[in-house]
C-alpha cells in the first residue's frame, strides 16, 4: 500500500511537497488528490470565505474563457518572492497572479504568424480558435509550458513571463490540445475533434535540450474520429504508460482507427501497448456516448495497478493498467451498472464528464469520486443520499475486494447535494471539493441559447465520509464556467468563470 502512495510521489518534484498545484488534477496520474494539504479540514471548511476576485483583461470566445489555474509556490518576482496563480486567456495571455492578494505580476501576450483555417467545426465551441489545454510547470527549471494557438510549445519562466523556450512547432495550428502533462523533462498532449486539421492521438515533445526537441506521436484515426477530449488529457501512470479514453468514430485496428476505447501508449515514445474496447462500443458510437468526454485516472489498490474510466453513458469501467481489456481487449476487471443518464441522451449534459478523481483515506480505504451529470439512475442505490439531484451530484465508491473473488468493485457509497453541471472533484485532507459550474451543456439551440440559460457557478465543499455539504459558497462567484477545474495550494482554493474572473477561497485570518 504504502509503495504505492511514495510511487505518485517519485513523479513529482520535492518542490510540490510545499503545496504546489503544478498540473491539471494535481498530477500525472490525475488524481485530484492534494495529499499535502494540511489547513482545510472537515471541522474548519464552513468558515471559508472569498479572499479576493480579480476580473482579468480577457475577452472569451464562445464558451472558453480562461485555463484552470496553476499554483506555485517561492517564485523569485519583480514584487519579492511570492505564491502565484497562473491562468491562460483563451486569446494566448498568460496572466500571473499573487496567490495571497489577486494583484496581477505580470501577463505576457503571444504573438501568432498564421491564421486558422477553413476546417470543419472551426470557429466554434468544438474548435473556437483559441487556447483549451491548461499549461504545466517544471519547478526544478522555474518554467511554465504552454502551447499556444499556433500549435507551438513555449516556456516562460515563473516570475517573469519571459519566454525561455521556444516556440518550438508541436502540434498543427489551432487544433484542439488538452491539458498539458510533464514527467522526466518531457511534456505530453493529446488532439481531439479534427480541429486545425490536427490528428487526433497522443504528441510528446522531449524538452530537456531546447535546441534538439524531440517530438512523438501516436495517432489514433484517419478523420477526425476518436478524439481524447477529457479534460485531463494524457493520464499517466506509475508503471511508464499514458492513458487517454477515444470520442466516437470507426475502431478497425487494421486501419489504425481507434474509437470509443480506452488507450495505453509507452512513457517513452508513444508506442501503442495496450487498449479496451467496450462489448457494446457500437452502441455507444450510435448514441455519441463517447469514452472521450472523460479523463480515466490511475491509481493503486492493494498490489494491482487500475485505471478507472466513465463517460456519458453513466457506467464505470475498473481495468487492469498493466494489461487494458485482457487478452481479448475487451475484458474488465470490474464494470458497473449504470448510475446516471436513465435519458440516455447524448447531448444534454447527462452522465460522466471531465474526469473521475480518486483519494486514499487515513484507513487506507480508496475511492473514487464520480461527476455525474443529471439525476441519478432509478436503480442507483447509495448508502448516504443528501438531497435531490436533479442537475447533477458527485458520486463516491469505495473499492473493496469482491468477497468471492478477491478481485477491485466499487461500493457506492454517498451522492452529494444538487450540483448544477458538476467539474470534476479535488480533494483534500478529507474535504471533497466541486464546482456547480452553472453551465447549460445541453448543445440543442446553439452556443449563443447555452450561455443565455447558463448559470453563476458556485464552490461547494464535502465530507468525503458522508457526503454531507460542509460549505457552499453562495453568490460569491457571478458567472458561469465550462470544462475548467480547481485548484489547491496551502489552504486557499482557486477557481475562475466565464467573465474572465479569477477567485480565491480561503479561511479568514486567525481561523485554524
Amino acid at each position: 500500500m504504502m509503495t504505492r502512495i511514495v510511487s505518485i510521489l517519485v513523479l513529482f518534484s520535492l518542490s510540490a511537497l510545499a503545496g504546489d498545484w503544478l498540473t491539471y488534477g494535481h498530477d500525472p496520474q490525475r488524481t485530484g488528490w492534494a495529499f499535502e494539504e494540511t489547513k482545510l479540514n472537515p471541522e474548519n471548511v464552513s468558515k471559508m470565505v472569498l479572499a479576493w476576485k480579480t476580473k482579468l483583461k480577457n475577452e472569451p470566445l464562445l464558451l472558453s474563457a480562461l485555463t484552470a489555474p496553476l499554483v506555485a509556490s517561492g517564485i523569485s518576482t519583480g514584487k519579492g518572492v511570492r505564491s502565484v496563480v497562473y491562468v491562460v486567456g483563451i486569446k494566448g495571455t498568460i496572466f500571473a497572479l499573487d496567490a495571497e492578494t489577486g494583484d496581477q505580476l505580470w501577463e505576457h501576450t503571444l504573438k501568432y504568424a498564421v491564421l486558422p483555417g477553413q476546417w470543419q467545426y472551426q470557429g466554434t465551441f468544438v474548435c473556437p480558435n483559441g487556447i483549451n489545454a491548461t499549461p504545466v510547470i517544471d519547478k526544478s527549471t522555474n518554467t511554465l509550458y504552454m502551447i499556444g494557438a499556433n500549435g507551438a510549445l513555449y516556456g516562460l519562466d515563473l516570475g517573469s513571463g519571459e519566454v525561455r523556450y521556444g516556440p518550438v512547432q508541436f502540434v498543427a495550428p489551432y487544433s484542439k490540445n488538452w491539458s498539458l502533462n510533464l514527467v522526466n523533462g518531457v511534456i505530453y498532449t493529446v488532439l481531439t475533434q479534427g480541429c486545425g486539421a490536427g490528428i487526433s492521438g497522443f504528441y510528446s515533445v522531449d524538452v530537456r535540450d531546447r535546441h534538439h526537441p524531440t517530438i512523438h506521436q501516436m495517432l489514433l484515426s484517419n478523420t477526425n474520429t476518436a478524439g481524447i477530449w477529457g479534460r485531463g488529457g494524457a493520464v499517466i501512470g506509475t508503471n511508464d504508460r499514458v492513458y487517454g479514453g477515444t470520442a466516437d468514430g470507426v475502431f478497425d485496428l487494421q486501419q489504425g482507427d481507434y474509437s470509443d476505447t480506452e488507450i495505453a501508449v509507452s512513457l517513452k515514445d508513444l508506442s501503442l501497448l495496450d487498449y479496451y474496447l467496450p462489448f457494446n462500443w457500437q452502441y455507444i458510437r450510435t448514441k455519441d456516448f463517447d469514452l472521450g468526454s472523460a479523463s480515466p485516472v490511475f491509481f493503486g489498490w492493494h498490489d494491482r495497478n487500475l485505471l478507472a474510466a466513465g463517460a456519458k453513458e453513466g457506467v464505470i469501467y475498473l481495468l487492469n493498467a498493466d494489461n487494458l481489456g485482457g487478452a481479448d481487449h475487451q475484458t474488465t476487471v470490474y464494470t458497473s451498472p449504470r448510475y446516471g443518464n436513465d435519458k440516455a441522451a447524448c447531448c444534454e449534459g447527462l452522465g460522466i464528464w471531465g474526469g473521475i478523481s480518486t483519494v486514499r483515506d487515513p484507513d487506507g480505504r480508496t475511492w473514487l469520486v464520480v461527476p455525474m451529470g443529471g439525476p441519478p439512475a432509478a436503480t442507483a442505490k447509495f448508502r448516504l443520499t443528501n438531497g435531490p439531484t436533479p442537475h447533477g451530484s458527485l458520486m463516491a465508491f469505495n473499492v473493496i475486494a469482491d468477497p468471492k473473488t478477491q478481485a477491485p468493485i466499487l461500493e457506492p457509497v454517498w451522492v452529494s447535494s444538487d450540483l448544477d453541471m458538476p467539474d470534476p472533484a479535488v480533494i483534500a485532507n478529507g474535504v471533497v471539493f466541486a464546482l456547480s459550474t452553472g453551465s447549460n451543456e445541453d448543445q440543442s439551440g446553439g452556443t449563443e441559447k447555452r450561455m443565455l440559460k447558463s448559470h453563476p457557478a458556485s464552490l461547494k465543499a464535502f465530507d468525503l465520509k458522508t457526503g454531507k455539504e460542509l460549505y457552499n459558497s453562495g453568490s460569491a462567484m457571478t458567472s458561469w464556467v465550462h470544462f475548467s477545474g480547481l485548484a489547491i495550494s496551502n489552504g486557499r482554493v482557486f477557481a475562475v468563470d466565464h467573465d474572465s474572473n479569477v477567485y480565491c477561497f480561503s479561511l479568514p485570518p486567525g481561523v485554524n
